[in-house]
């Protein structure tokens, strides 16, 4: 049986994160792998070249990632009171680009991530985020879809 000793999750903190994570969660702790959760926070525009003067850009990419940072805290005090082995990340970037690296770099053996299983149009205005990281990604990916 093949064995995992470092696990990425990727989550974006909807319903469909939560579900997929029972698993994660379940296969890290059925052998004991390191698990890396993954958020990453999809780049804001730039608008610095505008006149929008009620926005400093600064000051809303510190205001996304404190709550972002939040978000993560409280995902892993709901989610993991029971596993230790466990870091969290938490990065700007494209998702599915920086779900790959971060897998990479760490050298994981499996990439874990839930799918909101859009179609038709849904599916073609917002793409989806899992069918890149299978498509793209040199490690074996795991996706979930939540039960309907």
């Amino acid at each position: 049986m093949k064995t995992f000793n470092s696990i990425l999750f990727a989550t974006d903190f909807s319903e469909s994160s939560d579900y997929a994570f029972t698993y994660a969660h379940a296969l890290a702790k059925k052998f004991n792998a390191r698990l890396l959760i993954v958020h990453v926070i999809n780049e804001p525009v730039d608008l610095r070249g505008f006149y929008v003067p009620h926005i400093s850009f600064e000051k809303l990419e510190e205001e996304i990632e404190e709550g972002a940072q939040k978000m993560m805290e409280k995902f892993c005090r709901t989610n993991i009171r029971d596993y230790d082995n466990y870091e969290t990340f938490i990065v700007p970037g494209i998702p599915y680009d920086e779900i790959i690296k971060k897998g990479v770099e760490h050298g994981v053996d499996l990439i874990l991530l839930g799918t909101h299983g859009r179609t038709g149009l849904d599916h073609v205005l917002f793409g989806s985020t899992a069918e890149k990281v299978v498509r793209k990604s040199p490690i074996p990916v795991m996706t979930v879809r939540i039960k309907e």
